[in-house]
């Protein structure tokens, strides 16, 4: 059976720490169709390339700040101290574009992609205008940045968005899935990249190791079957099923980039609650949303 988990180092491609599903990876996965992500460390004064594909990109960084230059046009990425340190500019590239990231100070950068036929425009989204939304409540509660979402992002097939968790929450919660072409549902392939930290303030041993758990379980009778624990540069890939929740241990803060795209006419998030879990929503109406979020600077 197809392996859904990869841990740091496992999918590593010559400059790149992850390379998966874009159109240069050397990682094949079996069914894998429609998104890719690829992330790099670059020292001071680094850069990595991508050439021009049939791919639409969506350039994220994960620590430090970027230049980016698409097709001869140069942009700047202030970039963020870390990814618990609130939003970050993105970039979008559109398709058949050569990219080159570089970094005068040294970073690491992140690059969903998604095969797409058909090219929108560049654009750069400054970090004050990325749709920043607490969802759920309680210990429920998480961040959400909604820079590659269909009403923030003019875009072919993908879907993007970062998560943030406080330690001993739970988030993508109620499970749920996304792998039907339906009413009220569409069918996408999903990327988890996580990072994970020791939360500030907590007093914690320097042997500390900062985990988050992941799962993933059968909807219907494909089999598919995760629980483990996540963190830094692990990736779980979702094909199908029933996914949630992904926990932030007690003591630690987990963060996931998520990547989606599939094969369906409509580019939207239309999920479907696992029916013996759903009713956990309505708990959270009239409980407040955990005052530790929004995570700042």
């Amino acid at each position: 059976m197809t392996e859904w988990f990869y841990p740091a180092g496992s999918t590593a491609d010559a400059d790149w720490d992850i390379s998966l599903g874009a159109a240069d990876s050397s990682v094949t996965v079996p069914g894998w169709q429609y998104t890719g992500l690829k992330v790099a460390t670059l020292a001071a004064g680094g850069s990595v390339h991508l050439p021009a594909a049939a791919e639409e990109r969506i350039v994220v960084p994960l620590s430090g700040r970027f230049t980016v230059d698409v097709a001869g046009s140069a942009y700047s990425l202030s970039g963020r101290y870390s990814v618990f340190t609130g939003p970050t500019d993105v970039l979008y590239s559109g398709t058949q574009s050569a990219v080159t990231i570089s970094s005068y100070e040294g970073g690491r950068v992140a690059i969903a992609t998604a095969p797409a036929a058909n090219s929108y425009p560049t654009r750069l989204i400054p970090a004050e205008d990325i749709p920043v939304e607490l969802r759920g409540a309680g210990n429920c509660s998480r961040q959400v940045h909604n820079f590659g979402t269909p009403a923030a992002l003019e875009a072919d097939r993908f879907i993007v968005c970062e998560v943030l968790t406080p330690s001993g929450n739970w988030s993508s919660y109620p499970p749920h899935k996304h792998d039907q072409e339906r009413e009220g549902e569409t069918s996408l392939e999903e990327i988890y990249y996580f990072e994970t930290r020791v939360s500030p303030g907590g007093g914690a041993p320097a042997t500390a190791d900062a985990i988050g758990y992941q799962r993933v379980y059968a909807s219907d009778e494909r089999p598919i079957n995760v629980t483990t624990e996540v963190r830094t540069g692990d990736v779980v890939l979702v094909p199908y099923g029933w996914h949630g929740p992904a926990m932030a241990a007690p003591g630690y803060d987990l963060y996931y980039l998520n990547v989606m795209a599939g094969p369906g006419p409509y580019r939207d998030w239309l999920i479907t609650d696992d029916p013996r879990h759903g009713w956990v929503r309505q708990g959270w109406e009239g409980v407040d949303v955990d005052p530790r979020l929004p995570f700042r600077p």
